[in-house]
């Protein structure tokens, strides 16, 4: 059972009605996050404007890399099941790589490199070593994109956090457990 109210739609603020129902058409429910973010309009329209925003950046398949990567990481069964499911339906991922995303690889080294790297992030808080910062380089990625590598782990980690906290239900398939 959920630590956070989670308000149903109507429930939900009017304010965020039209964000939670572009939510609930793209993926073809309402999930427990979004209406949990929707008890504060300003959460809502801050997490979803920043994804917005950072969806520009990067190439979908590398950002799904990256959500799972650092979900696992903070042991977040919302939204490592979230993500998983995304990627397998939307993205067709393969199980394989999505396992491979979770530990923060990839059978393609760029992404393995974009996941990695925000691993390193979020295990290090931000405390990335210079051999952490070469290898992303060295991939191919820009400091522009490096930058954006960082946003998009910290966009991951907000939902994680809030979603750790409540215990949210999780309303996608699950996957298997996190490690802590």
């Amino acid at each position: 059972m959920p630590r956070l109210n989670i308000p149903t739609r109507d429930e939900a603020p009017e304010t965020t009605h039209g964000v939670l129902d572009a939510i609930g058409k793209q993926l073809g429910f309402m999930p427990n996050g979004y209406r949990l973010m929707a008890s504060s309009p300003a959460v809502l329209t801050g997490v979803t404007g920043l994804q917005r925003e950072l969806s520009k950046t990067l190439d979908a398949t590398t950002r799904h890399y990256i959500s799972l990567a650092v979900s696992e990481v903070n042991a977040c069964a919302y939204c490592v099941s979230a993500h998983s499911h995304v990627a397998g339906t939307f993205g067709k991922m393969p199980a394989a790589e999505i396992a491979l995303a979770r530990e923060g690889s990839s059978s393609d080294p760029k992404r393995a490199a974009a996941a990695q790297f925000a691993k390193r992030v979020t295990e290090t808080r931000g405390k990335v070593t210079d051999a952490d910062l070469a290898s992303v380089r060295d991939a191919g990625y820009t400091d522009p994109q490096i930058i954006e590598i960082i946003a998009l782990s910290v966009q991951f980690l907000l939902t994680n956090f809030i979603n750790n906290v409540a215990e949210t239900e999780i309303d996608f398939p699950e996957s298997e457990a996190t490690v802590a």
